[in-house]
Formats: C-alpha cells, sequence, structure tokens
C-alpha cells in the first residue's frame, strides 16, 4: 500500500462536519488543486464564500473544498465563464432549498394524514372525546378531489 500524496488531508478532510469551517486557505488551495489567489478571486466575485474568523481570516469548509473543485471543473471542463458559474450555483442553492422545503412539507401532510385516520377511526369506533357529542363524533365527508366554482350573484 502507498502513503497518501496529499499528507493525509483527503483523510481529514471527510473526517469533519460538511460545513464546519476548518482549513485556512492555504489548506482549502492545495485541496482544491488551485492557487491561493484564485480562492481570494473567487471570494471576491461571491462565487464561494468561507467562513471568517474574529480576525477576519478565512477558513474554507469541506463543502467549499467540493464547490472549489466544481468552478475549477465548469471553467475548465465545459468552458463556463464565471458569471455563468456564479448563476449555476445560485439555481442549485435554491433547488436544494425547495427540496428541503418539499420534504418539509410531505413530513406535515404525513403527519396530518395520520391525526385525519386516528379521528375516523375513533369515530368508527364510538368514541369522541367529549361528553357532549354523546360519545360519537360528528361525521365527516368522504374526501373528493372536485373543484367547484363560485360566484356571486349579481345585485340588482
Amino acid at each position: 500500500m502507498t502513503a497518501p500524496t496529499d499528507g493525509g488531508r483527503a483523510d481529514a478532510a471527510r473526517a469533519v462536519a460538511e460545513d464546519a469551517p476548518v482549513f485556512v486557505i492555504s489548506v482549502a488551495a492545495e485541496l482544491a488543486g488551485m492557487h491561493a489567489q484564485t480562492l481570494r478571486q473567487y471570494d471576491r466575485l461571491g462565487l464561494v464564500r468561507p467562513g471568517r474568523t474574529a480576525g477576519g481570516g478565512r477558513r474554507y469548509s469541506p463543502r467549499d473544498v467540493a464547490l472549489l473543485r466544481e468552478v475549477q471543473r465548469l471553467s475548465q471542463e465545459d468552458g463556463v465563464n464565471l458569471a455563468g458559474i456564479k448563476r449555476i450555483i445560485e439555481l442549485e442553492s435554491q433547488v436544494e432549498a425547495l427540496q428541503h422545503r418539499v420534504r418539509e412539507l410531505i413530513e406535515e401532510l404525513e403527519v396530518s394524514e395520520n391525526r385525519r385516520m386516528a379521528a375516523e377511526s375513533a369515530a368508527r369506533a364510538g368514541y369522541g372525546g367529549d361528553p357532549g357529542y354523546g360519545g360519537a363524533l360528528v361525521p365527516m365527508r368522504p374526501a373528493t378531489s372536485a373543484l367547484v366554482v363560485w360566484r356571486p350573484r349579481e345585485s340588482r
């Protein structure tokens, strides 16, 4: 087995949290295969926004390093200019946020559906939970996907 040529830094990148700002600019540049000045330029352009120390020093996360590699790939292999890369990154970020929101909404819908099914089950069992209703729930209408259009009558 051969020794790693990166001094074990790739393993270190995997061992920390994805968003933990842990790498100084020289290490991040080495991990991304770039010059530190390129990272500074990408920061100025807003392509990659590393964390900052109290003194203002840049700290890159493993996610930042992966993003730097993607910027380099888009630029060198696909010929995308930096403005295009910035737009791609923004759109991917929006897609990720929307996917996260969809997952949240699906979870909320599942909880709501479980509650509805439990209420229907309790109604069928004759348990209302409130003695004021005489032990029975008010029956629910079956779910429907029908659309009803309502138009107010014209006033005369």
